[in-house]
């Protein structure tokens, strides 16, 4: 059980801080709940029950869980699901299951493909892009604060990362 202050990465809200731990009554059904906030959205408040297995709810990660994560951009990603929905469904699960490992691969794999596309002079579809961006946002800000950096500098060494791991054709 998590306590009052501690921060934790919440599902799809990232680093979130632990306001409090009360007792809530919905329905005539009274639970243990959590009262919580994102760093980066001072005014949302959730609750979550306590025993919610729905959602993930993961200690932050330590500087050398951090650095191993940084370290996989330099390995393939994930393979990559030539049809839409299936793609869409199966990264959104891993996505979901908090898997940090995972979702670097997931990461990897969509920003390979983003720059694929542009090399084409195209774009990654919408459905992938939005998917890319919501998971950049809330892995790429752990990776910063367990590192002490920036969201930048985290985005800009994944980048680099994935880039000289790629084969690029010749444009000369």
């Amino acid at each position: 059980m998590f306590e009052v202050g501690e921060l934790i990465n919440y599902s799809s809200h990232g680093i979130c801080q632990i306001d409090d731990i009360c007792e809530k009554t919905y329905f005539d059904i009274t639970k243990k709940y959590y009262v919580l906030h994102p760093l980066d959205n001072l005014k949302l408040s959730i609750s979550t029950p306590v025993d919610n297995k729905a959602v993930s709810m993961l200690e932050l990660l330590e500087p050398d869980e951090a650095k191993i994560i940084l370290d996989s951009f330099h390995s393939p990603g994930i393979e990559w699901i030539e049809n839409n929905k299936e793609r869409t469904k199966t990264y959104s699960e891993i996505i979901n299951s908090g898997d940090r490992n995972n979702l670097s691969k997931v990461v990897n794999t969509l920003i390979q493909k983003k720059f694929e596309a542009e090399l084409d002079k195209k774009k990654l579809l919408d459905q992938d892009l939005k998917l890319l961006i919501s998971v950049q946002n809330i892995l790429y800000r752990e990776l910063a604060h367990a590192l002490n950096t920036s969201f930048e500098s985290i985005m800009d060494e994944v980048s680099n990362s994935i880039l000289s791991t790629m084969e690029v054709p010749n444009t000369v």
